[in-house]
């Protein structure tokens, strides 16, 4: 089934793009969450219009990812979560939770659907998580889990 992505989503695709996917995949994951539309001839014309104009902001927006890549690796963002005793966390870090952390300790908005979390965060201390900016651009990201 041809799909339209509306968002970017991991390992498919980016915003416009047209792709395969199965229609279960396309039914209950990406249509019920906004992230792609339905593939037509009309919407293909709309979608080669975006691309041109996506095309003219390409390098403005690299080079404004780039930059924020390096402010947000030059901080470590503090999380809290609930914990033991030991160090065990009861769940675990979400991408929400660090999207907020990164806004409240240096203000800027990042969007939780681009939060990637490699491993799941189950422990206080140490952490790290990605962050997609841009196509071309992951920024790493620092993080202290603190029990609180």
């Amino acid at each position: 089934m041809k799909v339209i992505l509306t968002h970017e989503v991991s390992n498919l695709g980016a915003p416009g793009d047209v792709v395969e996917v199965k229609p279960g995949y396309a039914r209950n994951f990406l249509f019920r969450r906004g992230l792609a539309t339905q593939w037509t001839k009309g919407a293909q014309k709309q979608v080669d219009a975006l691309a041109a104009g996506r095309q003219a902001r390409a390098v403005k927006s690299l080079e404004e990812a780039q930059s924020v890549k390096g402010n947000l690796e030059a901080k470590t963002y503090s999380v809290s979560a609930h914990a033991s005793d030991s160090g065990r966390l009861f769940g675990a870090v979400t991408s929400k939770e660090i999207a907020e952390a990164v806004a409240a300790d240096g203000g800027l908005q990042i969007d939780r659907r681009t939060v990637e979390i490699p491993d799941p965060i189950k422990s206080t201390g140490p952490a790290t998580a990605l962050v997609r900016l841009h196509p071309e651009v992951q920024a790493t990201v620092q993080l202290e889990v603190v029990a609180g």
